[in-house]
């Protein structure tokens, strides 16, 4: 597929680049999609989480009545579940939530995310760009040239600019990555992709493998 590459200033360059149709045109695939997202959020997941359990909490162990006799249920030690204070029964533990995904898998669905977001034309081109220095202001008004100030966007460098990175970075609604730091959250979390020429050729040279 054909698109047209803009300068941050939101006007044509009279240039079109060619997408990858083996990138930006399959038939998605839903499941690729959701497993590659459910990894993202779990590796996002402390899982420090815990609960004292019967042994762990502060407590005697003496048994605190006599086993007959009361009229009530017999009752061993104070730390019992059953008591205020006692343990937690099958209380959380810290644990890892990160599962395995094979990378053909999350190749598939970056493919997948890219091309939902190709078929709702929300892929963006832009000729390269970079700052002198961080300036929010700056960045604040290519987003006003592309028409995406009050969307969520996600631009897509070809190499790191620190000048562009921090100059998003106080925008809660826009991101700045490079084509290897991309995931598939990334791209579904953004109403809008923002491609820099200089990010295709590596982001296709990286889903054709």
């Amino acid at each position: 597929m054909e698109v047209k590459v803009l300068d941050i200033n939101g006007k044509e360059t009279g240039r079109k680049v060619q997408l990858s149709d083996s990138v930006f045109a399959i038939e998605p695939n839903n499941h690729a999609v959701y497993l590659d997202v459910k990894q993202y959020l779990a590796n996002q997941r402390q899982g420090t989480h815990k609960a004292k359990e019967r042994a762990e909490v502060a407590g005697s162990t003496r048994k605190i009545k006599k086993q007959k006799g009361t009229g009530t249920a017999r009752a061993g030690s104070a730390k019992n579940p059953l008591f205020k204070g006692g343990g937690t029964v099958f209380g959380p533990r810290p644990r890892s939530y990160s599962f395995k995904l094979n990378k053909t898998v999350k190749r598939l669905a970056r493919k997948s995310a890219f091309s939902i977001k190709a078929k709702e034309s929300n892929i963006v081109v832009v000729e390269d760009f970079k700052f002198e220095t961080p300036n929010t202001k700056n960045f604040i008004n290519v987003l006003k040239a592309l028409g995406l100030e009050n969307k969520k966007s996600l631009f897509v460098l070809g190499e790191s600019n620190k000048n562009v990175y921090l100059s998003s970075r106080n925008l809660k609604a826009s991101s700045v990555v490079t084509n290897s730091e991309l995931s598939t959250y990334a791209i579904l979390n953004a109403n809008n992709l923002v491609l820099s020429e200089g990010s295709l050729e590596g982001i296709e040279e990286n889903l054709s493998k």
